[in-house]
């Protein structure tokens, strides 16, 4: 079994981060704000109304699973506030941001104050988790649709705006900046030994970006064409998703009711990428999952090709049309790249060593912190965390009681 080990050191770097990762946030919604007030003074209040729309059910949804966790956190790490007043906050849309600059706060503590210092870095990793879970909720559910919006915005007015450009900036900057934070705070969980390196952040966030791109471009392209129809296209899409995840079994949740929410959520996530959510072995659902996107992307872009007029000024998106497969194809290669040799998996099968409780066929040898107080680590990133590493159920619950069974036998 695993040392029992103490969180990742939480330092100035790890502050810098969070605090540039707050102003991001920040800039984003203000950007959001900015295209939304454009759209309205230039006539066009329906795409206004959009993508305020998107901007208020994505954000709804992040301070509802902020909220549901709050309740459920154990009483030594909730933020010392009134309970009406944090309910007050989340109705506002305010959750998220209270969040992340509690976490500010504590987090400065840890860098200079050195009273209480193990259990000041427990907290400060408990509360980064949440944050990066939630940043990763508010990305795929509100920066991609509305990159898909202003890409198809831009494509159909032929022109690109100021703060069309500036959106489609932060936007891409949210995106980047949650897929590397949620992988840095899955790794967080192992050992130090597979730490998450420059080249392997390069790599994971790479074939992230190769992926979606090619999506956003189809989904935009067949709106050009049917505008009304990605509507019945998403729901579509997003329905198969819901009860793909459904039958997978989630648990992220603490009860039915929000774990739905929690699929309904991932559902969207699984419309743009690949987001895993069961135990054992992905190969097959991988590819189950890529094969499908690549086919609906493919028939929306030639859909597109198909019912676009042959005079039309969009001709010089036919090539760019074109180069969307070789670039979703890269994509999966740099996918299988990182899972070969950058995976922590990889550095298992490259030391051929398996953990001692796969001795009974489960698990894949990749070591995780055994933490010196359980009670006190976020059960739900490290749920996920073993999710994504592909830990087996039998290795899950060892690693779960791995504290307490080793309490016991003293």
């Amino acid at each position: 079994m695993s040392p029992r080990t103490a969180p990742p050191r939480f330092g100035p770097l790890q502050l810098a981060l969070a605090a540039a990762g707050t102003a991001a946030a920040t800039l984003d919604l203000c950007m959001d704000g900015w295209v939304a007030a454009e759209y309205a003074r230039r006539g066009h209040p329906g795409w206004a109304a959009l993508s305020l729309s998107l901007l208020a059910a994505a954000s709804a949804a992040a301070q509802a699973c902020s909220w549901l966790w709050l309740r459920s956190d154990p009483p030594a790490l909730r933020p010392a506030v009134p309970v009406p007043l944090l309910a007050a906050l989340h109705l506002l849309q305010l959750g998220f941001f209270f969040r992340c600059l509690y976490a500010l706060k504590v987090g400065w503590r840890v860098c200079w104050a050195k009273a209480e210092e193990e259990d000041e870095q427990r907290h400060m990793a408990f509360l980064s988790h949440d944050i990066s879970m939630l940043r990763l909720f508010e990305t795929f559910l509100e920066n991609t649709p509305q990159l898909t919006l202003l890409l198809y915005i831009i494509l159909r007015t032929n022109k690109a705006e100021l703060s069309q450009g500036l959106g489609m900036g932060t936007a891409f900057l949210c995106v980047s900046w949650s897929l590397l934070d949620y992988h840095q705070s899955l790794r967080s969980f192992l050992q130090d030994k597979y730490e998450l390196s420059l080249g392997s952040s390069i790599i994971y966030f790479l074939w992230n970006l190769l992926l979606i791109c090619p999506r956003i471009l189809a989904v935009a392209l067949f709106a050009l064409l049917w505008p009304y129809g990605v509507a019945v296209h998403f729901l579509l899409v997003w329905l198969a998703m819901f009860l793909w995840v459904s039958l997978q079994g989630t648990d992220f949740m603490e009860s039915a009711g929000p774990e739905q929410l929690y699929r309904a959520m991932v559902a969207v996530i699984l419309y743009f990428s690949w987001f895993n959510v069961a135990q054992g072995r992905t190969l097959h659902r991988s590819i189950i999952y890529h094969g499908f996107m690549l086919v609906d992307s493919a028939l929306l872009g030639l859909a597109w090709l198909w019912g676009r007029a042959p005079e039309e000024e969009r001709s010089y998106l036919v090539p760019v049309v074109s180069a969307a497969l070789p670039c979703y194809l890269l994509g999966l290669g740099l996918r299988a790249t990182y899972y070969k040799w950058l995976h922590p998996k990889a550095r298992v099968r490259q030391e051929g060593r398996y953990d001692e409780v796969d001795a009974n066929g489960g698990g894949d040898g990749v070591e995780f912190r055994s933490f010196l107080e359980p009670e006190l680590v976020n059960g739900r990133m490290q749920r996920l965390a073993q999710t994504h590493f592909s830990l087996s159920q039998p290795a899950q619950q060892h690693t779960l009681n791995g504290a307490a069974a080793a309490e016991s036998a003293v």
